[in-house]
Protein backbone atom coordinates (compact mmCIF):
# COMPACT_ATOMS: atom_id res chain seq x y z
CA UNK A 1 0.00 0.00 0.00
CA UNK A 2 1.43 3.35 -1.01
CA UNK A 3 1.82 6.11 1.54
CA UNK A 4 -1.09 8.56 1.52
CA UNK A 5 -0.74 12.26 2.16
CA UNK A 6 -4.09 12.97 3.82
CA UNK A 7 -4.21 14.98 7.02
CA UNK A 8 -3.20 12.74 9.89
CA UNK A 9 -2.32 9.71 7.72
CA UNK A 10 0.99 7.92 7.98
CA UNK A 11 2.69 5.10 6.14
CA UNK A 12 1.69 1.52 6.78
CA UNK A 13 5.20 0.65 8.05
CA UNK A 14 4.76 2.92 11.10
CA UNK A 15 1.45 1.28 11.95
CA UNK A 16 2.85 -2.24 11.68
CA UNK A 17 5.43 -1.41 14.31
CA UNK A 18 2.68 -0.64 16.80
CA UNK A 19 1.50 -4.25 17.03
CA UNK A 20 -1.72 -6.02 16.03
CA UNK A 21 -3.79 -4.47 13.31
CA UNK A 22 -7.11 -2.90 14.19
CA UNK A 23 -10.21 -3.66 12.14
CA UNK A 24 -12.69 -1.41 10.37
CA UNK A 25 -16.19 -2.27 9.17
CA UNK A 26 -17.74 0.05 6.55
CA UNK A 27 -21.40 -0.11 5.55
CA UNK A 28 -22.38 1.84 2.42
CA UNK A 29 -25.73 3.22 1.29
CA UNK A 30 -26.50 5.13 -1.89
CA UNK A 31 -24.85 5.79 -5.21
CA UNK A 32 -21.63 4.76 -6.92
CA UNK A 33 -20.00 7.92 -5.62
CA UNK A 34 -20.61 6.65 -2.10
CA UNK A 35 -19.14 3.28 -3.02
CA UNK A 36 -16.01 5.02 -4.24
CA UNK A 37 -15.88 7.21 -1.12
CA UNK A 38 -16.06 4.09 1.06
CA UNK A 39 -13.13 2.66 -0.86
CA UNK A 40 -11.13 5.81 -0.20
CA UNK A 41 -11.94 5.70 3.50
CA UNK A 42 -10.85 2.09 3.72
CA UNK A 43 -7.57 2.77 1.97
CA UNK A 44 -6.84 5.76 4.17
CA UNK A 45 -7.34 3.64 7.28
CA UNK A 46 -5.34 0.80 5.75
CA UNK A 47 -2.54 3.34 5.56
CA UNK A 48 -2.75 3.53 9.36
CA UNK A 49 -2.59 -0.25 9.72
CA UNK A 50 -6.30 -1.09 9.79
CA UNK A 51 -7.74 -4.08 7.98
CA UNK A 52 -11.26 -4.51 6.68
CA UNK A 53 -13.73 -6.88 8.32
CA UNK A 54 -17.21 -8.00 7.27
CA UNK A 55 -18.09 -8.65 10.92
CA UNK A 56 -19.09 -5.50 12.84
CA UNK A 57 -18.76 -7.44 16.11
CA UNK A 58 -15.00 -7.73 15.60
CA UNK A 59 -14.44 -4.13 14.44
CA UNK A 60 -12.58 -1.40 16.29
CA UNK A 61 -14.11 1.22 14.00
CA UNK A 62 -17.54 1.08 12.32
CA UNK A 63 -18.33 3.67 9.65
CA UNK A 64 -21.76 4.04 8.03
CA UNK A 65 -21.50 5.91 4.72
CA UNK A 66 -24.93 7.43 4.29
CA UNK A 67 -27.25 8.70 1.54
CA UNK A 68 -29.90 11.40 1.80
CA UNK A 69 -31.26 11.64 -1.75
CA UNK A 70 -34.42 9.89 -0.55
CA UNK A 71 -36.00 9.21 2.81
CA UNK A 72 -35.73 5.42 2.74
CA UNK A 73 -31.89 5.26 2.99
CA UNK A 74 -32.09 7.57 6.00
CA UNK A 75 -34.55 5.20 7.67
CA UNK A 76 -32.19 2.28 7.01
CA UNK A 77 -29.31 4.19 8.59
CA UNK A 78 -31.30 4.92 11.73
CA UNK A 79 -32.30 1.27 11.94
CA UNK A 80 -28.69 0.18 11.51
CA UNK A 81 -27.59 2.53 14.27
CA UNK A 82 -30.05 0.78 16.57
CA UNK A 83 -28.45 -2.56 15.73
CA UNK A 84 -24.93 -1.25 16.33
CA UNK A 85 -25.72 0.50 19.63
CA UNK A 86 -25.42 -2.72 21.73
CA UNK A 87 -21.90 -3.20 20.33
CA UNK A 88 -21.02 0.24 21.61
CA UNK A 89 -22.65 -0.50 24.97
CA UNK A 90 -20.42 -3.55 25.47
CA UNK A 91 -17.25 -2.03 24.00
CA UNK A 92 -16.70 1.60 24.94
CA UNK A 93 -13.51 1.68 22.85
CA UNK A 94 -15.47 1.01 19.67
CA UNK A 95 -15.62 4.07 17.40
CA UNK A 96 -18.93 4.49 15.60
CA UNK A 97 -19.07 7.07 12.82
CA UNK A 98 -21.64 8.46 10.38
CA UNK A 99 -20.24 9.68 7.05
CA UNK A 100 -21.60 10.88 3.73
CA UNK A 101 -24.59 12.91 2.64
CA UNK A 102 -26.99 12.27 5.54
CA UNK A 103 -24.17 13.20 7.93
CA UNK A 104 -23.57 16.39 5.95
CA UNK A 105 -27.30 17.18 5.91
CA UNK A 106 -27.94 16.75 9.64
CA UNK A 107 -24.51 17.73 11.01
CA UNK A 108 -24.26 18.19 14.75
CA UNK A 109 -27.89 17.23 15.21
CA UNK A 110 -26.84 13.60 14.80
CA UNK A 111 -24.40 13.87 17.69
CA UNK A 112 -27.21 15.20 19.88
CA UNK A 113 -29.75 12.64 18.71
CA UNK A 114 -27.39 9.66 18.96
CA UNK A 115 -25.07 10.17 21.96
CA UNK A 116 -23.32 6.86 21.25
CA UNK A 117 -22.07 8.12 17.85
CA UNK A 118 -18.45 9.33 18.02
CA UNK A 119 -17.95 10.90 14.59
CA UNK A 120 -20.10 12.75 12.06
CA UNK A 121 -18.28 13.56 8.82
CA UNK A 122 -19.35 14.94 5.42
CA UNK A 123 -17.89 13.89 2.04
CA UNK A 124 -15.40 16.78 1.88
CA UNK A 125 -13.79 15.62 5.14
CA UNK A 126 -12.72 12.20 3.84
CA UNK A 127 -9.00 13.18 3.62
CA UNK A 128 -9.14 14.01 7.36
CA UNK A 129 -10.58 10.64 8.40
CA UNK A 130 -7.42 9.11 9.95
CA UNK A 131 -6.82 12.20 12.05
CA UNK A 132 -10.46 12.38 13.17
CA UNK A 133 -10.41 8.73 14.24
CA UNK A 134 -7.18 9.36 16.15
CA UNK A 135 -8.75 12.35 17.91
CA UNK A 136 -11.62 10.17 19.12
CA UNK A 137 -9.26 7.39 20.22
CA UNK A 138 -7.14 9.81 22.21
CA UNK A 139 -10.17 11.14 24.02
CA UNK A 140 -10.27 14.54 22.39
CA UNK A 141 -14.08 14.46 22.34
CA UNK A 142 -16.57 13.44 19.68
CA UNK A 143 -15.81 14.82 16.24
CA UNK A 144 -17.92 16.86 13.81
CA UNK A 145 -16.48 17.58 10.35
CA UNK A 146 -19.07 18.94 7.91
CA UNK A 147 -17.29 21.97 6.48
CA UNK A 148 -17.44 22.14 2.68
CA UNK A 149 -14.21 23.05 0.95
CA UNK A 150 -13.68 26.02 -1.37
CA UNK A 151 -14.84 25.10 -4.87
CA UNK A 152 -12.02 27.17 -6.40
CA UNK A 153 -9.29 25.12 -4.77
CA UNK A 154 -10.89 21.75 -4.12
CA UNK A 155 -8.26 19.00 -3.60
CA UNK A 156 -8.87 15.84 -5.61
CA UNK A 157 -5.39 14.46 -4.89
CA UNK A 158 -6.78 11.90 -2.50
CA UNK A 159 -8.42 10.10 -5.41
CA UNK A 160 -4.98 8.89 -6.51
CA UNK A 161 -4.99 5.75 -4.39
CA UNK A 162 -3.42 2.51 -5.50
CA UNK A 163 -5.60 -0.56 -5.79
CA UNK A 164 -4.65 -3.99 -4.50
CA UNK A 165 -7.85 -5.98 -4.93
CA UNK A 166 -7.18 -7.19 -8.49
CA UNK A 167 -10.49 -6.00 -9.89
CA UNK A 168 -10.84 -5.38 -13.61
CA UNK A 169 -13.30 -2.47 -13.23
CA UNK A 170 -12.92 0.76 -11.26
CA UNK A 171 -14.66 4.05 -10.49
CA UNK A 172 -12.79 7.30 -11.14
CA UNK A 173 -13.99 10.63 -9.78
CA UNK A 174 -13.92 13.42 -12.35
CA UNK A 175 -16.20 15.92 -10.62
CA UNK A 176 -18.03 16.58 -7.38
CA UNK A 177 -21.11 18.64 -6.55
CA UNK A 178 -23.94 19.99 -8.67
CA UNK A 179 -25.12 23.43 -9.81
CA UNK A 180 -28.41 22.31 -11.36
CA UNK A 181 -30.54 22.92 -8.23
CA UNK A 182 -33.50 20.81 -9.28
CA UNK A 183 -36.29 21.66 -6.85
CA UNK A 184 -36.50 18.15 -5.33
CA UNK A 185 -32.77 17.43 -5.01
CA UNK A 186 -30.55 17.80 -1.95
CA UNK A 187 -27.24 17.05 -3.71
CA UNK A 188 -26.12 20.71 -4.00
CA UNK A 189 -26.52 20.96 -0.23
CA UNK A 190 -24.79 17.71 0.73
CA UNK A 191 -22.14 17.54 -2.00
CA UNK A 192 -21.67 21.25 -2.63
CA UNK A 193 -21.18 23.17 -5.83
CA UNK A 194 -19.73 21.71 -9.02
CA UNK A 195 -15.98 21.29 -9.15
CA UNK A 196 -14.22 19.54 -12.03
CA UNK A 197 -11.08 17.56 -11.30
CA UNK A 198 -8.09 18.45 -13.52
CA UNK A 199 -7.95 16.24 -16.60
CA UNK A 200 -4.28 15.49 -15.98
CA UNK A 201 -5.16 13.94 -12.60
CA UNK A 202 -7.99 11.90 -14.12
CA UNK A 203 -5.77 10.51 -16.87
CA UNK A 204 -2.95 9.78 -14.42
CA UNK A 205 -5.27 7.80 -12.15
CA UNK A 206 -6.65 5.86 -15.12
CA UNK A 207 -3.09 5.12 -16.25
CA UNK A 208 -2.20 3.76 -12.81
CA UNK A 209 -5.35 1.66 -12.70
CA UNK A 210 -4.61 0.24 -16.15
CA UNK A 211 -1.14 -0.68 -14.93
CA UNK A 212 -2.76 -2.69 -12.14
CA UNK A 213 -4.93 -4.65 -14.57
CA UNK A 214 -8.09 -2.53 -14.65
CA UNK A 215 -9.74 -2.84 -18.07
CA UNK A 216 -12.89 -0.77 -17.55
CA UNK A 217 -13.32 2.59 -15.82
CA UNK A 218 -16.52 4.40 -14.91
CA UNK A 219 -16.12 8.18 -14.76
CA UNK A 220 -18.16 9.54 -11.85
CA UNK A 221 -19.72 12.90 -11.12
CA UNK A 222 -23.04 14.35 -10.04
CA UNK A 223 -23.35 15.88 -13.53
CA UNK A 224 -20.55 14.66 -15.78
CA UNK A 225 -21.97 16.48 -18.82
CA UNK A 226 -20.92 19.81 -17.33
CA UNK A 227 -17.36 18.65 -16.68
CA UNK A 228 -14.77 21.30 -17.51
CA UNK A 229 -17.27 24.01 -18.40
CA UNK A 230 -16.57 26.03 -15.25
CA UNK A 231 -12.85 25.37 -14.84
CA UNK A 232 -10.50 27.38 -17.01
CA UNK A 233 -8.17 25.35 -19.19
CA UNK A 234 -9.97 22.02 -18.81
CA UNK A 235 -11.45 20.14 -21.80
CA UNK A 236 -15.18 19.45 -22.10
CA UNK A 237 -16.42 16.03 -21.08
CA UNK A 238 -16.36 14.45 -24.53
CA UNK A 239 -12.70 15.40 -24.94
CA UNK A 240 -11.88 13.97 -21.51
CA UNK A 241 -13.35 10.67 -22.69
CA UNK A 242 -11.02 10.82 -25.68
CA UNK A 243 -8.01 11.35 -23.40
CA UNK A 244 -9.00 8.41 -21.20
CA UNK A 245 -9.52 6.22 -24.28
CA UNK A 246 -5.89 6.82 -25.28
CA UNK A 247 -4.61 5.10 -22.11
CA UNK A 248 -3.08 1.73 -22.98
CA UNK A 249 -4.86 -1.19 -21.33
CA UNK A 250 -8.24 0.50 -20.97
CA UNK A 251 -10.76 -1.48 -22.98
CA UNK A 252 -14.01 0.12 -21.88
CA UNK A 253 -15.28 3.47 -20.60
CA UNK A 254 -18.56 4.17 -18.83
CA UNK A 255 -19.85 7.25 -17.02
CA UNK A 256 -22.62 8.44 -14.73
CA UNK A 257 -24.63 10.59 -14.05
CA UNK A 258 -25.85 13.06 -16.67
CA UNK A 259 -28.24 15.99 -16.74
CA UNK A 260 -30.00 16.26 -20.13
CA UNK A 261 -29.64 20.05 -19.98
CA UNK A 262 -25.86 19.80 -20.37
CA UNK A 263 -25.73 16.98 -22.93
CA UNK A 264 -23.75 18.52 -25.79
CA UNK A 265 -23.35 17.40 -29.42
CA UNK A 266 -19.72 16.50 -28.77
CA UNK A 267 -20.71 13.73 -26.37
CA UNK A 268 -23.27 12.36 -28.83
CA UNK A 269 -20.57 12.35 -31.51
CA UNK A 270 -18.22 10.50 -29.15
CA UNK A 271 -20.64 7.56 -29.19
CA UNK A 272 -20.33 7.56 -32.96
CA UNK A 273 -16.53 7.64 -33.05
CA UNK A 274 -15.12 6.06 -29.86
CA UNK A 275 -15.38 2.24 -29.74
CA UNK A 276 -14.14 2.07 -26.15
CA UNK A 277 -17.17 4.04 -24.97
CA UNK A 278 -19.77 1.48 -23.90
CA UNK A 279 -23.19 1.40 -25.53
CA UNK A 280 -25.00 2.50 -22.42
CA UNK A 281 -26.33 5.86 -21.23
CA UNK A 282 -28.12 6.64 -17.98
CA UNK A 283 -30.06 9.81 -18.75
CA UNK A 284 -32.40 10.85 -15.91
CA UNK A 285 -35.67 12.44 -16.99
CA UNK A 286 -37.76 12.24 -13.76
CA UNK A 287 -41.08 12.93 -15.52
CA UNK A 288 -42.66 12.86 -18.96
CA UNK A 289 -44.76 15.98 -18.38
CA UNK A 290 -43.57 19.45 -19.37
CA UNK A 291 -45.50 21.07 -16.52
CA UNK A 292 -43.90 18.67 -14.04
CA UNK A 293 -40.43 19.23 -15.51
CA UNK A 294 -40.91 22.97 -15.07
CA UNK A 295 -41.93 22.59 -11.41
CA UNK A 296 -38.96 20.30 -10.89
CA UNK A 297 -36.64 22.93 -12.44
CA UNK A 298 -35.27 20.44 -14.93
CA UNK A 299 -34.55 23.08 -17.60
CA UNK A 300 -35.54 20.87 -20.53
CA UNK A 301 -38.81 19.81 -22.13
CA UNK A 302 -40.11 16.41 -23.09
CA UNK A 303 -39.51 17.17 -26.77
CA UNK A 304 -35.92 18.27 -26.13
CA UNK A 305 -35.29 15.10 -24.17
CA UNK A 306 -36.71 12.94 -26.97
CA UNK A 307 -34.50 14.77 -29.47
CA UNK A 308 -31.47 13.75 -27.37
CA UNK A 309 -32.65 10.14 -27.32
CA UNK A 310 -33.03 10.15 -31.10
CA UNK A 311 -29.58 11.68 -31.58
CA UNK A 312 -27.97 9.09 -29.31
CA UNK A 313 -29.65 6.20 -31.13
CA UNK A 314 -28.61 7.59 -34.49
CA UNK A 315 -25.01 7.86 -33.27
CA UNK A 316 -25.00 4.40 -31.63
CA UNK A 317 -27.95 2.27 -32.83
CA UNK A 318 -27.35 -0.47 -30.25
CA UNK A 319 -27.22 1.90 -27.27
CA UNK A 320 -29.06 0.87 -24.10
CA UNK A 321 -30.82 3.62 -22.17
CA UNK A 322 -31.90 3.87 -18.55
CA UNK A 323 -33.40 6.70 -16.54
CA UNK A 324 -34.74 7.90 -13.18
CA UNK A 325 -38.47 8.41 -12.64
CA UNK A 326 -39.83 10.36 -9.66
CA UNK A 327 -43.48 9.60 -8.88
CA UNK A 328 -45.86 11.70 -6.81
CA UNK A 329 -44.06 15.03 -6.92
CA UNK A 330 -46.19 17.80 -5.31
CA UNK A 331 -49.18 18.67 -7.44
CA UNK A 332 -48.77 15.78 -9.88
CA UNK A 333 -52.08 15.16 -11.66
CA UNK A 334 -53.30 11.95 -13.24
CA UNK A 335 -52.74 13.51 -16.65
CA UNK A 336 -49.13 14.37 -15.80
CA UNK A 337 -48.61 10.85 -14.48
CA UNK A 338 -50.04 9.45 -17.73
CA UNK A 339 -47.53 11.52 -19.70
CA UNK A 340 -44.74 9.78 -17.82
CA UNK A 341 -46.20 6.40 -18.77
CA UNK A 342 -46.38 7.36 -22.44
CA UNK A 343 -42.75 8.57 -22.30
CA UNK A 344 -41.65 5.15 -21.03
CA UNK A 345 -43.38 3.51 -24.00
CA UNK A 346 -42.05 6.04 -26.50
CA UNK A 347 -38.40 5.80 -25.39
CA UNK A 348 -38.36 2.08 -24.64
CA UNK A 349 -35.79 2.16 -21.85
CA UNK A 350 -33.85 -0.98 -21.12
CA UNK A 351 -34.45 -0.40 -17.41
CA UNK A 352 -35.27 2.42 -15.01
CA UNK A 353 -34.81 3.47 -11.41
CA UNK A 354 -38.15 4.63 -10.02
CA UNK A 355 -39.04 6.18 -6.68
CA UNK A 356 -41.82 7.86 -4.76
CA UNK A 357 -41.20 11.50 -3.99
CA UNK A 358 -40.20 12.27 -0.41
CA UNK A 359 -39.48 15.84 0.74
CA UNK A 360 -35.78 16.53 1.23
CA UNK A 361 -34.75 19.21 3.73
CA UNK A 362 -33.22 22.43 2.39
CA UNK A 363 -34.69 21.92 -1.09
CA UNK A 364 -36.98 24.43 -2.87
CA UNK A 365 -39.74 21.82 -3.15
CA UNK A 366 -39.75 21.14 0.60
CA UNK A 367 -39.99 24.87 1.31
CA UNK A 368 -42.50 25.92 -1.32
CA UNK A 369 -44.52 22.90 -2.44
CA UNK A 370 -46.52 20.86 0.10
CA UNK A 371 -46.25 17.09 -0.18
CA UNK A 372 -49.92 16.80 -1.13
CA UNK A 373 -50.10 13.48 -3.00
CA UNK A 374 -51.53 10.77 -0.71
CA UNK A 375 -49.23 7.83 -0.01
CA UNK A 376 -51.66 5.32 -1.53
CA UNK A 377 -51.79 7.38 -4.75
CA UNK A 378 -48.01 7.50 -4.92
CA UNK A 379 -47.83 3.75 -4.39
CA UNK A 380 -50.38 3.06 -7.11
CA UNK A 381 -48.63 5.33 -9.61
CA UNK A 382 -45.26 3.83 -8.80
CA UNK A 383 -46.67 0.36 -9.33
CA UNK A 384 -48.07 1.41 -12.72
CA UNK A 385 -44.68 2.82 -13.74
CA UNK A 386 -42.86 -0.31 -12.62
CA UNK A 387 -45.35 -2.73 -14.17
CA UNK A 388 -45.18 -0.98 -17.54
CA UNK A 389 -41.40 -0.82 -17.45
CA UNK A 390 -41.18 -4.50 -16.48
CA UNK A 391 -42.97 -5.38 -19.70
CA UNK A 392 -40.69 -3.12 -21.76
CA UNK A 393 -37.56 -4.43 -20.04
CA UNK A 394 -38.61 -8.02 -20.68
CA UNK A 395 -39.07 -7.28 -24.38
CA UNK A 396 -35.68 -5.58 -24.56
CA UNK A 397 -34.01 -8.51 -22.82
CA UNK A 398 -35.69 -11.19 -24.93
CA UNK A 399 -34.36 -9.46 -28.04
CA UNK A 400 -30.87 -10.57 -26.93
CA UNK A 401 -31.74 -14.26 -26.82
CA UNK A 402 -29.67 -16.17 -29.37
CA UNK A 403 -27.34 -13.24 -30.03
CA UNK A 404 -23.62 -13.12 -29.30
CA UNK A 405 -22.13 -10.24 -27.34
CA UNK A 406 -18.71 -9.26 -26.03
CA UNK A 407 -18.47 -9.80 -22.26
CA UNK A 408 -15.74 -8.34 -20.06
CA UNK A 409 -15.22 -11.06 -17.46
CA UNK A 410 -15.24 -9.47 -14.00
CA UNK A 411 -15.00 -12.56 -11.80
CA UNK A 412 -16.91 -15.61 -10.57
CA UNK A 413 -20.70 -15.61 -10.60
CA UNK A 414 -22.28 -14.74 -7.24
CA UNK A 415 -24.66 -17.69 -7.29
CA UNK A 416 -22.27 -20.28 -8.71
CA UNK A 417 -18.53 -19.66 -8.30
CA UNK A 418 -17.79 -22.32 -10.94
CA UNK A 419 -19.33 -19.94 -13.49
CA UNK A 420 -18.01 -16.58 -14.64
CA UNK A 421 -19.80 -13.24 -14.64
CA UNK A 422 -19.36 -10.06 -16.63
CA UNK A 423 -21.16 -7.31 -18.49
CA UNK A 424 -21.84 -6.56 -22.09
CA UNK A 425 -21.41 -2.99 -23.32
CA UNK A 426 -25.11 -2.37 -22.75
CA UNK A 427 -24.58 -3.04 -19.02
CA UNK A 428 -26.46 -6.34 -18.80
CA UNK A 429 -24.87 -9.02 -16.61
CA UNK A 430 -24.11 -12.35 -18.28
CA UNK A 431 -23.23 -15.54 -16.35
CA UNK A 432 -21.63 -18.46 -18.17
CA UNK A 433 -19.36 -21.47 -17.61
CA UNK A 434 -15.66 -20.71 -17.91
CA UNK A 435 -12.23 -20.75 -16.33
CA UNK A 436 -10.92 -18.36 -13.63
CA UNK A 437 -8.00 -17.71 -15.98
CA UNK A 438 -10.43 -15.78 -18.21
CA UNK A 439 -11.08 -13.03 -15.63
CA UNK A 440 -10.12 -9.72 -17.22
CA UNK A 441 -10.57 -10.99 -20.76
CA UNK A 442 -13.24 -9.85 -23.21
CA UNK A 443 -14.99 -12.94 -24.54
CA UNK A 444 -17.70 -13.54 -27.13
CA UNK A 445 -20.65 -15.16 -25.36
CA UNK A 446 -23.84 -16.45 -26.92
CA UNK A 447 -26.86 -15.46 -24.81
CA UNK A 448 -28.99 -18.57 -24.36
CA UNK A 449 -31.39 -17.76 -21.56
CA UNK A 450 -33.03 -14.61 -20.21
CA UNK A 451 -33.63 -14.53 -16.46
CA UNK A 452 -35.34 -11.82 -14.42
CA UNK A 453 -32.51 -9.28 -14.70
CA UNK A 454 -29.51 -11.21 -16.00
CA UNK A 455 -28.56 -13.45 -18.90
CA UNK A 456 -27.10 -16.96 -19.04
CA UNK A 457 -24.85 -17.88 -21.91
CA UNK A 458 -22.05 -20.01 -23.30
CA UNK A 459 -18.67 -19.06 -24.70
CA UNK A 460 -18.72 -18.79 -28.49
CA UNK A 461 -15.89 -19.17 -30.97
CA UNK A 462 -15.53 -17.91 -34.52
CA UNK A 463 -15.56 -20.83 -36.93
CA UNK A 464 -13.36 -19.75 -39.81
CA UNK A 465 -13.74 -22.94 -41.82
CA UNK A 466 -15.47 -22.51 -45.14
CA UNK A 467 -16.59 -19.23 -46.64
CA UNK A 468 -18.36 -17.79 -43.65
CA UNK A 469 -17.48 -16.66 -40.14
CA UNK A 470 -20.38 -18.19 -38.29
CA UNK A 471 -20.39 -18.24 -34.51
CA UNK A 472 -20.28 -21.70 -32.97
CA UNK A 473 -21.31 -22.37 -29.35
CA UNK A 474 -18.79 -24.35 -27.33
CA UNK A 475 -20.25 -27.21 -25.28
Amino acid sequence: MAELTADGAEGADDAKAEGARQKVHIRTFGCQMNELDSGKMLRLLEGRGYESTDEPESADVILINTCSVREKPEQKVRSLLGRFKPLKDTNQDLILGLCGCYAQQEGGGLLRRFPFVDLVMGPDAIPRLPGLVMDVQEGRSRQLATEQLDRQDYPFTNDLVFRDDHKVTAFVTIQKGCDSFCSFCIVPTTRGREVSRPASEVVEEVRRLAGEGVAEVTLLGQNVNSYGLKRSGEPPFDELIGLVAEVDGIQRIRFTTSNPWDLRPGLVDRFRTEPKLCSYFHLPVQSGSDSMLARMRRRHTRAEYLDLVQALREARPDIALSTDILVGFPGETEEEHSETLTLLSEVGYDFIYSFNYSPRPHTPASRNQPDNIPKEVKQRRLREVQDLQATITRERMLAWEGKTAEVLVEGPSRKDPTWLSGRIGQNWIVNFPGSPRQVGETIAVRIERVLSNTFQGAVATRDTEGAGSALRVLN
